[in-house]
């Protein structure tokens, strides 16, 4: 545990600065935002898979899986907040290096919310969702296409 609150709090790291400072500076106990971090991270992982399962209830099922789908996504993502504090999450997803991931994610949520309820297609919503979870994994997909590649 100590070692994963090291690594998390940017300890490990010759640069004490930063992340470290977010944890020090945190009024939550390191437990508690664990405790937190995993319980916003588990709702989003329920959500999401209620969502999916709920796609096939009929009428109101697309509704429900896009609402449930896209919330989950937005609890796992929360649930780093626990861990690095709301200011250095939004910091770190508006770098440079994360911006178009992070464009297309918060575009994603709208479009997957839009197909459900205006456009009323089930086509698009999935493929939302689907571009959803890539662009949310985008920097692991990107590190192994240049491994594939190189």
């Amino acid at each position: 545990m100590d070692k994963l609150k090291k690594v998390l709090s940017g300890q490990d790291t010759e640069d004490r600065g930063g992340l470290s400072e977010v944890v020090e500076a945190s009024s939550l106990s390191w437990g508690t935002r664990i405790k937190g971090f995993i319980a916003c991270f588990a709702i989003g992982i329920l959500c999401s898979l209620l969502g999916t399962l709920l796609l096939w209830v009929p009428r109101k099922g697309l509704h429900l899986f896009a609402v449930f789908y896209t919330f989950g996504n937005i609890a796992s993502i929360g649930s780093t907040i626990f861990l690095m504090g709301p200011m250095k999450q939004l910091k770190r997803m508006f770098e440079p290096t994360r911006l178009i991931a992070t464009i297309m994610v918060l575009l994603c949520f709208a479009l997957t919310l839009c197909s459900a309820f205006w456009w009323h297609n089930k086509g698009l919503a999935l493929i939302f969702c689907i571009l959803q979870s890539l662009a949310l994994t985008w920097d692991a997909v990107k590190k192994c296409f240049a491994t594939c590649l190189a």
